[in-house]
């Protein structure tokens, strides 16, 4: 489904509720599969979510994750340590294009019975669950921080609890925090010192209820809205200033761009400001890379100069997202330069109107290109890929008075 979306309004205000952060809720149903005695709260309704939900109910035969890349990195270790469990894990076609190598051989020297299906080191997957004994691995920590979660997870099903020792330079730290700060909130202890993490051992937790932040990623467009707009008041929940979510940075980031964020109880308040802001921005992403395409498209918007770098995981996400959003910024006429963990835009005065953005299997393809038609109207093709992440997107935009058809 293609949509064509144009807004006319100078002033955005509204109050919106986020869906629950897809990264703690998927952390926090590998931790309830591992011990039930864990409820979740504010889960969120994402297609990764709910895939990764039905894996795990299912346990067992041919488990299609489709273009999940957290369930594939998750549930490789899940199943791996899962006793008696025979699985192919399987996804799209671009999924089967992701590596998976460095976490499958690190499960492998911990005991793991995997076998690659067709091309080594990708998907799809042959696994047999088993004890695994071995409670120390190295992992290379500079390729995507999914890994290390995924072993962190299992840690303390373990008999003896995992050891991990990081080599090289980490990325994507702030999610390694997460994933300790959840396994702390449920009872598992565990500690993260310079290059090595250790997950103690616990065979039975305590019953405990976990409520999901909303979504930071999720706020990034409306962040985007607010700097685009002349005007905006907007106010999302459920949210906490003290938040776990590497992505949150955005509130410090979008000052640059005139947004300021007030915090109030379980929510905040983005307001635009009237105020001079900065002709460039330049960010180091590699704690939130996931961030990169919005805060490109508002500098585009914008006509502001931007140079994000620590930018290397996103050539193995959804698609090579440094390319797809050089393609497609250069339809509106942006003079673009990426390298492999760098994007650099020039300002751009101009903008040509009536783009089609082409979404490559990303849902961030699509919401981050959303808030420009606040400066031109543009069509979105296969709009429906936000379920990934966000279902209620489009529905939500249309209360900021966006027309989206």
């Amino acid at each position: 489904m293609n949509l064509s979306l144009s807004n006319k309004q100078s002033e955005i205000k509204a109050d919106l509720k986020i869906t629950g952060s897809k990264s703690e809720s998927n952390r926090l149903l590998i931790l309830q599969a591992l011990y039930p005695n864990i409820q979740i709260e504010n889960l969120s309704n994402s297609d990764d979510s709910n895939v990764l939900k039905k894996a795990l109910e299912q346990g067992n035969g041919l488990v299609d994750i489709h273009h999940a890349g957290t369930a594939m990195r998750f549930l490789t270790a899940y199943f791996a340590a899962k006793e008696g469990c025979e699985v192919e894990l399987t996804g799209s076609k671009r999924m089967k294009e992701r590596p998976v190598r460095l976490l499958v051989d690190a499960l492998q020297r911990m005991g793991a019975d995997i076998e690659y299906k067709d091309q080594v080191g990708f998907p799809p997957l042959i696994i047999k669950g088993k004890k695994l004994h071995v409670d120390s691995v190295r992992l290379k920590a500079n390729v995507s921080s999914q890994y290390i979660s995924a072993l962190m997870l299992i840690g303390a099903s373990l008999p003896n609890g995992l050891e991990i020792i990081l080599e090289g330079q980490i990325t994507s730290t702030p999610y390694i925090l997460m994933t300790l700060e959840l396994l702390q909130q449920v009872g598992i202890k565990g500690n993260f010192k310079k290059d090595r993490i250790f997950i103690e051992p616990i065979q039975k937790l305590e019953p405990v209820t976990i409520a999901v932040e909303s979504d930071w990623s999720s706020a990034s467009y409306f962040y985007s809205i607010a700097a685009i707009s002349a005007s905006a008041e907007i106010r999302l929940s459920n949210y906490r200033k003290n938040s776990k979510q590497g992505d949150s940075c955005l509130a410090e980031i979008y000052k640059y761009f005139g947004v300021q964020t007030t915090f109030e109880e379980n929510s905040i308040v983005l307001k635009k400001e009237k105020t001079k802001r900065s002709l460039r921005i330049n960010e180091d992403l590699r704690n939130s890379p996931d961030i990169a395409q919005t805060i490109a498209v508002t500098c585009l918007a914008l006509g502001m100069e931007c140079k994000l770098e620590g930018l290397h995981t996103l050539k193995i996400k959804e698609t090579d997202r440094l390319q797809a959003l050089k393609n497609e910024m250069q339809k509106f006429g942006a003079r673009v330069k990426i390298t492999e963990d760098c994007l650099h835009l020039a300002p751009c005065n101009s903008l040509n109107n009536d783009v089609l953005v082409e979404t490559y299997n990303d849902h961030r393809m699509a919401m981050s290109f959303a808030p420009l038609a606040l400066k031109i109207p543009l069509s979105i093709e296969d709009a429906n890929v936000v379920t990934k992440s966000y279902p209620d997107f489009w529905k939500d935009l249309k209360k900021l008075n966006f027309e989206a058809q």
